[in-house]
């Protein structure tokens, strides 16, 4: 299936994702929101992959939301009482149009799969809100951040806030959003928010792509058990947790796995496991 914003490849259990629009600085126009969440949810509940590398083309990894997107919220007719009836529907349909955009990063979190970053240049904006939602960041020397928003008058609302704020110092995350400022990728790297600086695009790829190599050789049911786990830690508290992971392990730890993973690593080979089982779409009759 061919996409107006992205070019998808699935090879050795890696889906490769790459924004596409180099020469639009891969900014997120109407067809991005459509298809960014179709394209994780086919990979996903079909179990067409094992780990998910998200990538970008040209000097910037996106230059962010389009603003022609909040453009589809506003309505207006010739007729005065159809107007005014648009008018008092303006701020439910924005919201509308919010919670659409949230959902296409909240599936990058929500995902059965591991989703790893690979920036190059700049993440403007929208970009952060992106980027916060994938499991691993990497970038390259010249990589950086910014929460532009508050350039052009707005406070983020895509998903930038409610998870950065987990990644990073409260403090940085607030003179970033009230400053509009760029965070380098040596900054990035020393408050934690990405795992790894590499001096160029092509060595930034190659890195990326071996780290999700090595997680494509693991139990697929243990990684996606993993970052379950890991996503419901950061929302609660550790007794919470502790209880959560208890429960988790009870239903779904599977003895079976647990043996292949020894015995492949006791005879130095890859391990022979289950994939993800495909995501129900209805009942069975």
């Amino acid at each position: 299936m061919s996409y107006k914003c992205f070019e998808v490849t699935i090879k050795n259990n890696i889906a490769h994702i790459v924004l596409n629009r180099p020469k639009k600085r891969n900014s997120m126009i109407h067809e991005f929101w459509d298809e960014l969440p179709l394209i994780v949810k086919e990979i996903d509940s079909n179990s067409k992959a094992r780990v998910i590398v998200l990538s970008s083309t040209g000097p910037h990894f996106t230059a962010g939301l389009d603003l022609s997107v909040f453009g589809s919220s506003i309505k207006t007719s010739t007729d005065a009482d159809a107007q005014e009836k648009l008018q008092r529907q303006e701020g439910a349909r924005f919201f509308d149009t919010v919670k659409y955009m949230q959902e296409a990063f909240s599936c990058l979190d929500n995902c059965r799969l591991p989703v790893l970053a690979a920036i190059q240049g700049g993440a403007f904006g929208g970009g952060v809100d992106l980027i916060t939602a994938c499991d691993m960041r990497y970038m390259t020397a010249d990589g950086f951040i910014t929460i532009y928003e508050i350039n052009i008058g707005m406070t983020a609302d895509v998903g930038t806030f409610p998870r950065i704020t987990k990644l990073i110092p409260e403090g940085v995350v607030k003179e970033l959003a009230y400053t509009g400022r760029r965070l380098t990728a040596a900054e990035a790297l020393t408050h934690g928010l990405i795992n790894e600086i590499y001096p160029d695009h092509k060595t930034m790829l190659n890195g990326v792509m071996k780290i999700a190599a090595e997680i494509a050789t693991k139990a697929p049911l243990a990684v996606y058990g993993s970052k379950r786990i890991i996503n419901y830690a950061r929302d609660h508290s550790t007794d919470d947790t502790l209880d959560y992971i208890g429960i988790w392990n009870a239903s779904m730890l599977q003895n079976a796995e647990i043996k292949e993973a020894i015995t492949a690593s006791a005879e130095k080979r890859e391990g022979d496991f289950v994939d993800l089982p495909v995501s129900r779409t209805k009942l069975a009759n």
